[in-house]
């Protein structure tokens, strides 16, 4: 009798920490998802970033500097090193880009400026978002890990915490180099 009851106990603890790591692989996952849509969003900036530039070009020629400053700022930021610094200064880079926008009419106007210009807010919308909803899922793994009972066996079954910030060489994908496209 007792030997059946210890058997019991034993099988009730296994599916009790079966159910825990199931649990915190599906939470894994949707950090995963979240680096992987934050990527995706900085992928889709990235090839918008060449169409805009051309267009400005044939408005604002001899604005080569703040052209330059954004190519040099997409190519540092395309490298496979998806940093929050080097994102920063390509938003700054483009922020100056579309302000071209106002000191040449004829651009403003153009509507190839103005599609470019609504898509890459659209990018940057998503983008947000897309930062939010990784945050939430780090939120969700990190306290699914942290509590108790799960933080008994999490490390033992190897869940390391995730972080809000910094994303590992693993998690970063790399921006693809997006063909020259010209109007």
């Amino acid at each position: 009798m007792e030997l059946l009851v210890v058997i019991v106990v034993i099988v009730v603890l296994l599916l009790f920490v079966v159910g825990i790591y199931n649990r915190l692989v599906a939470l894994r996952q949707n950090v995963n998802q979240g680096v992987a849509d934050i990527d995706a969003q900085l992928r889709q900036r990235h090839d918008l970033i060449p169409n805009l530039v051309n267009t400005v070009k044939g408005y604002a020629g001899h604005e080569q500097d703040t052209l330059e400053q954004v190519i040099q700022a997409r190519n540092t930021a395309s490298q496979g090193a998806i940093n929050s610094q080097d994102e920063a200064k390509l938003r700054v880079a483009l922020d100056r880009l579309l302000a071209l926008g106002e000191a040449y009419p004829d651009l403003k106007a153009s509507a190839n400026f103005q599609e470019l210009q609504r898509e890459l807010a659209d990018v940057e919308d998503k983008l947000a978002a897309a930062r939010r909803a990784l945050n939430a899922a780090v939120s969700r793994y990190n306290t699914g890990r942290e509590t108790f009972p799960a933080v008994l066996f999490a490390g033992a079954l190897g869940f390391q915490p995730a972080d809000f910030h910094r994303l590992d060489d693993s998690e970063k994908g790399l921006v693809d180099q997006v063909p020259d496209v010209q109007f």
